[in-house]
Parts: C-alpha cells; sequence; structure tokens
C-alpha cells in the first residue's frame, strides 16, 4: 500500500525491478556463496498494471553459466488483488483464478572467482559440474520400420556407440535385439555387443535389466551373467510398477531388491530408475535395507505415458526429493519421445545429466528423423553449452558414475 506512484494508485513498474533484483541476489548466494553485482537487464516487458494493494510473487532461475556470470530470467505475477466493487468493506480482496503475469526480464549477475567460497558442511551451495551424456542407442521399443537408421547387430550396435562418442557420449545404455529385431535379454547377444564397442571405443557400458515389458525377471537379468572383459560396468534398476501406454511395467517389490542384488553380486554399479515421484520412496527403502550403497545415480524417466509427464516443475519437485533426502546423489533426465530434447535443456540448465538416443525418440525436429543416436548426442551437446555446461571427459564421468559405494 505504500508503493503507488501515479494517479489511480498505480505502481511504478521499477518495484518489478527491485524484486527481482533480490531474486537475483538469493540466486548468486545459492550459486557461488556471494550476494553478486547485478551488471545488466537485457530485456524488461511490463504486461499488465500493478496497484497499490495487489500481491506480488517474484520468481527467477539461471538460464546460463559463465566462467564469472550467471544470465538468469525473471517472472513477476499478480495473484490477489483489492475487492474495489461498490458495497465492499476496505480490507476486501479477491484471488486471481490464474495469476496474472504482470513483468518479465532477463539480465546478467557478475561474481567474481574471488568473492566465491566453499560450501559450508551440508550446505547445497556451487555451480553445476560436467553434463555427463548417455546415448540409449537400441531400446526395446523402437522398431526399423520407424526408423531405417535403429543399430540391431553387434556391429551396428559397435559402429553407432563410437558415432555417439565422437559426439560427446561417455555412456552407452545398451538393450540388444535378435536376429528379427525383437528384444533380447540373451547374455550372448550382450557380450557381442559389448565386444562390438569396446573394439571401437572408450566408453561406460550401461545394461538395462528392464528389458521389455512382459519379461520374467530371470530373463531381464541375462546382461548381469556376461562376466570377464565383456562385463558391463553399468546396470539399470528399474523401481515401481507403473503403467506403459497400454502395457504394464511390472516391478513387484521382492523382484527390485533381487535385481539389485544380482547387480550387486556382479560387481556392477546399478542406476535407479525413477518414473514417478513414489518411486523415490522405495528408493528409501532399498538404501535403508542396504541393498543399494551411496553414492547414488538416478535416472528420472520422464514422459511415459501412465507416469509422471515430463515438465520442469515435476523435474524440480524430483530433484528437490532427491536432494533433500539422499545428499550427494548424481542424477539425470530420459524425456520421451517429443520431452527428449526440451527436458535435456532443462536438466543441463538445472545441473543434472542428460540422456538421449533412437531408444526414446526417433526425431531431431519435427517431422525430421535423426540419423541414429550420435546426431541426437550432437545436439545435446550443443544445448549444454548454450546453457554453459561442459559435457564430461570419459575420466570425469568414470569418476562420478563408478565411484566405490561407501562401506
Amino acid at each position: 500500500m505504500s508503493k503507488p506512484h501515479y494517479g489511480g494508485n498505480l505502481v511504478d513498474g521499477a518495484q518489478m525491478l527491485s524484486l527481482f533484483g533480490d531474486v537475483a541476489t538469493e540466486l548468486c548466494i545459492r550459486a557461488d556463496g556471494d550476494e553478486g553485482l547485478f551488471r545488466a537487464y537485457d530485456s524488461v516487458e511490463f504486461l499488465a498494471p500493478v496497484y497499490s494493494g495487489d500481491f506480488i510473487e517474484a520468481v527467477g532461475e539461471v538460464v546460463s553459466w559463465g566462467k564469472t556470470s550467471l544470465k538468469m530470467s525473471f517472472r513477476a505475477y499478480k495473484y490477489i488483488s483489492p475487492l474495489t466493487t461498490p458495497g465492499q468493506e476496505p480490507s476486501a480482496a479477491q484471488l486471481h483464478g490464474e495469476p496474472v503475469l504482470v513483468c518479465k526480464a532477463s539480465g546478467t549477475c557478475v561474481v567474481p572467482q574471488n568473492c566465491r567460497r566453499q560450501p559450508l558442511p551440508g550446505e547445497r551451495i556451487g555451480r553445476p559440474g560436467p553434463a555427463i551424456l548417455t546415448a540409449a542407442i537400441v531400446g526395446a521399443e523402437t522398431t526399423r520400420a520407424q526408423t531405417p537408421y535403429l543399430p540391431i547387430t553387434a556391429d551396428e550396435i559397435g559402429e553407432e556407440a563410437a558415432r555417439c562418442v565422437r559426439a560427446g557420449a561417455t555412456v552407452i545404455h545398451l538393450h540388444v535385439r535378435d536376429d528379427a529385431g525383437n528384444p533380447s535379454q540373451d547374455r550372448e547377444r550382450f557380450r557381442a555387443a559389448i565386444a562390438a564397442i569396446r573394439s571401437r571405443c572408450q566408453v561406460i557400458v550401461q545394461t538395462s535389466t528392464g528389458g521389455a515389458v512382459g519379461m520374467s525377471v530371470d530373463e531381464r537379468c541375462g546382461p548381469l551373467s556376461v562376466g570377464g572383459s565383456e562385463l558391463p560396468e553399468m546396470a539399470t534398476l528399474n523401481i515401481g510398477t507403473i503403467n506403459f501406454g497400454d502395457d504394464i511395467f511390472v516391478n513387484r517389490r521382492l523382484d527390485t531388491f533381487g535385481i539389485a542384488e544380482r547387480i550387486a553380486q556382479a560387481g556392477i554399479i546399478p542406476e535407479i530408475e525413477i518414473y514417478d515421484l513414489g518411486h523415490l520412496d522405495i528408493l528409501r527403502e532399498l538404501v535403508d535395507k542396504g541393498a543399494v550403497k551411496r553414492p547414488l545415480h538416478v535416472q528420472f524417466v520422464l514422459g511415459v505415458r501412465g507416469a509422471l509427464q515430463a515438465s520442469e516443475r515435476n523435474l524440480e519437485l524430483l530433484v528437490s526429493r532427491l536432494h533433500d533426502d539422499f545428499p550427494g546423489s548424481s542424477w539425470g533426465v530420459a524425456g520421451v519421445g517429443r520431452h527428449e530434447l526440451p527436458m535435456a535443456e532443462v536438466a543441463a540448465r538445472l545441473g543434472g545429466n542428460v540422456r538421449v538416443g533412437l531408444e526414446d525418440n526417433i526425431f531431431l525436429e519435427k517431422g525430421v528423423l535423426a540419423k541414429g543416436s550420435a546426431e541426437l548426442c550432437e545436439k545435446a551437446v550443443a544445448i549444454c553449452q548454450a546453457v554453459g555446461r561442459k559435457v564430461a571427459t570419459l575420466d570425469e564421468a568414470r569418476a562420478i558414475l563408478l565411484a566405490k559405494p561407501a562401506p
């Protein structure tokens, strides 16, 4: 009520910029432990009037990272306004059915390197490190009828993996197919595919224990028994039964514990596949009972029809829960279908890792088939670079993903 500046109780637009300055300060502190300096606004748009008595919420996010700079976007919304119709008391107010966007802006803040401090014990500040890029090059659902670029034979898989590594991938998420192109979890087919990959490139191989809908647990665990020089470094651990399109992807509680035990016995690092918010509660039980060891590596699979929708808001909630419940965990996102590249951008911006590939999406852009997963990897690298994220080297990815579990 103290802010009207013009006729009709209209509030000066500079008040919105003042709010944005406070938001920018918090973002700088969360990122670098220092209040920082606001260098410049790139754009400011006043989109709706603000009057005395309006309730405003200002929000912001870091959209790209520089060596010393943080580029940010801001939005201010009107949630409540005074109710001024005749006969109303002076204290009467109304809640807007939908918040009204009154102002948006973008700008840049700077935190000099000599001002940044180290995190205090238990504190979560700091800029995101390099983004680990995973290429899911085969999958269980994509077919040659949908795209001629799907690799099926061991040699085709090896060649595509090498192309993805040259494009920037450091992890190959691996399914295999039989001679007819149908999904298979056959140990020897995995052995041949892994040998073909390792003869062509150095990369972390992560095998699926999800297999395809309808497979038994024993069948799904086929790649865990490969052994020898073709033993994969990682394997996926799927948590929670979900609707999967028109099918049901069954992951019973005891089966999940059993697969986790098989992964541990094989000496392989698990990546936890999370399709819904409640799966984090299942993960809590797995951790508490020692079925999986920290540090945890979590993949949020978003956009499956029947599971959690692919959206920035949902991802933020998942990441917040993960950080609160399992501090020190690494995480990434696999967006399904048309959500793959947009969710890759969100993950890169929020500090996570990225997965792309023909398993999840066959299009480079609307109506344009990707000529293999390598093209999608190139797109993902460009997305990471656009938000100021370096793509991890193989050594960096190994240090994060293959760290020995805590005793």
